[in-house]
């Protein structure tokens, strides 16, 4: 979708700061909510492309005036509401108040929690031949739509070349909306800075951007 996650290439939002030894979490609270995430991820309640396009339905003003958990936390609930495992009742009291819906998998353990927190695997077996290879020159289809995709706003409609071939992948504009899996090739796609900003680009600049098979096509 077109929200204002999509930041790449945008002007007027200042200088990414970096925070100089930075703690993991600045409070408490934020430890929590990664644990929730990960811990309802684990339990079958959603998955990480359905976590990450519920963060970027929330209105700009929230989005843009909010910390990283809080997104997280925003995200979140507003996710289990969608998909009944909360209730408006349970968040405005601030626990369970009826009956939890059954998810997937069972209870966890603290056995359990080094395998929660390593990241999924994704590869998966290939639906047919590749249609790209390294070398080939690409264009980002020019596409909008309305739910989640990986293809940044800025590369649409712009040509660049293949760098690597990484594979058959989960594909997260399908599986993000619980219509499945669909595995597609992905690839590492390179663009000129003068491709995308125009001739007053730094000549040296080049971004990469990993791409499914689906958003290019061959020029």
């Amino acid at each position: 979708m077109n929200g204002v996650h999509d930041m790449g290439g945008m002007d007027g939002f200042g200088k990414v700061e970096p925070e100089p030894n930075e703690p993991m979490f600045h409070e408490e609270w934020e430890s929590r909510v990664l644990a929730m995430v990960r811990a309802m991820g684990a339990a079958g309640a959603f998955n990480i492309d359905a976590s990450r396009f519920y963060r970027e339905t929330l209105p700009p003003q929230v989005y843009l005036s909010s910390s990283y958990y809080r997104k997280w936390l925003l995200g979140l609930e507003a996710l289990l509401l969608d998909k009944g495992f909360i209730s408006n009742d349970d968040v405005a009291a601030g626990h369970a108040v009826a009956p939890a819906k059954a998810l997937k998998h069972g209870k966890f353990s603290v056995a359990d929690i080094e395998r929660i927190m390593v990241r999924g695997k994704f590869g998966r077996a290939a639906p047919g031949p590749a249609k790209f290879k390294a070398g080939d020159r690409v264009r980002a289809k020019n596409i909008h739509p309305a739910t989640h995709t990986r293809l940044p706003r800025y590369v649409r409609g712009h040509v660049g070349v293949v760098e690597r071939d990484h594979g058959c992948h989960v594909f997260p504009d399908t599986v993000a909306n619980d219509a499945g899996e669909h595995p597609q090739w992905l690839y590492t796609v390179v663009f000129d800075g003068r491709e995308l900003w125009g001739p007053d680009s730094d000549p040296t600049i080049k971004v990469s951007i990993d791409a499914f098979e689906p958003y290019l096509e061959a020029v």
